[in-house]
């Protein structure tokens, strides 16, 4: 009877256990079909797309004909390129100053934002209400036309004393007017500051004016420590959205005058469906990938000297 009762209780837990491993197969299934359209456009508009441009980097490809492996001659022509070594000037130049300038202007109207006035959140969606359209073509076309030599722009600076000129057609502003336009579409880094604003204690505050700290001293020795993730967040998406830069200056500029604005991804583009060398652009593609990854990589290594966690010992992230 107890022999019995033993092989009983087995059957029972291999069952429970057959049951178990059923339902976990049944829950799995149904996970994998709810997550099924992400994985198709994944693996078919993302992961395929990006396996053969590796594959078109080796190849001379024109898409009029089949491709033709080359190996690393793509590269060795662009290491030969002074197109490719000035749109990397124009492009780092841009990085350089339209994502600190971005940046600290977003800081600023959080900060104006974050204060407790009446009717606050109504100036807060009209303020962001531009940056819902700021990448569009629309606005592109608003800003050359801002910009143009009969724009809005020249019948404001001559009561500053400033020569009215076309500040597109100018080597030397041109890029300048893309810069602009930049920092203009600060809404979305604004909104991301402003939540980082309002997660600051505010005994934090109290206690440094109690230490007879000032609004400067108060911004910082605590707000900018305390912001210091957010920062590091929008700065890390705005250097990769720079490098990618191409609407602005494929409608504004074209890439001109004399290359001035000629982008890493305008140059890219016209590689690609301009003079149809689909294996060059697949190189260039590759190398802005690297680019980013480095300077991406950079950037976190260097997180480590100003950037704060308070969860973390001492403070110190």
């Amino acid at each position: 009877m107890y022999q019995d009762s033993v092989l009983e209780g087995g059957k029972t837990v291999k069952r429970a256990r057959t049951a178990k491993l059923k339902n976990h197969s049944v829950s799995n299934v149904a996970g994998y079909l709810f997550i099924s359209p992400w994985l198709a456009g994944f693996l078919f508009l993302t992961l395929w797309p990006m396996a053969q441009s590796l594959y078109y980097t080796f190849t001379d490809f024109s898409l009029l004909s089949a491709p033709k492996w080359i190996g690393l001659q793509n590269f060795q022509e662009i290491a030969q390129d002074r197109f490719f070594y000035n749109s990397l000037k124009v492009t780092f130049t841009y990085v350089l100053t339209s994502v600190p300038a971005k940046l600290g202007f977003a800081l600023l109207v959080a900060m104006l934002l974050n204060q407790k006035l009446k009717g606050i959140e109504l100036y807060r969606t009209i303020i962001y209400l531009p940056s819902l359209i700021g990448g569009s073509i629309a606005v592109a076309v608003l800003w050359k036309n801002i910009f143009g030599i009969s724009g809005f722009i020249n019948h404001i600076v001559p009561l500053f004393g400033i020569p009215a000129k076309n500040w597109i057609g100018t080597p030397g502003t041109a890029l300048g007017t893309l810069v602009t336009l930049s920092v203009w579409q600060f809404g979305s880094a604004m909104i991301i500051f402003l939540a980082g604003l309002k997660q600051i204690p505010s005994d934090l505050y109290e206690a440094a004016a109690v230490d007879g700290a000032g609004k400067f001293r108060k911004f910082v020795s605590v707000t900018l420590p305390m912001l210091s993730p957010v920062i590091f967040f929008n700065l890390i998406m705005g250097v990769i959205s720079s490098f990618q830069s191409f609407t602005a200056a494929f409608v504004i500029t074209n890439g001109g005058p004399l290359n001035s604005t000629e982008m890493y991804a305008l140059y890219l583009y016209e590689k690609a469906f301009a003079t149809l060398h689909m294996g060059y652009a697949s190189a260039l593609a590759w190398i802005l990938l690297v680019i980013v990854a480095i300077a991406t990589m950079i950037n976190f290594m260097a997180s480590k000297y100003w950037v704060f966690y308070e969860n973390e010992a001492g403070g110190r992230g």
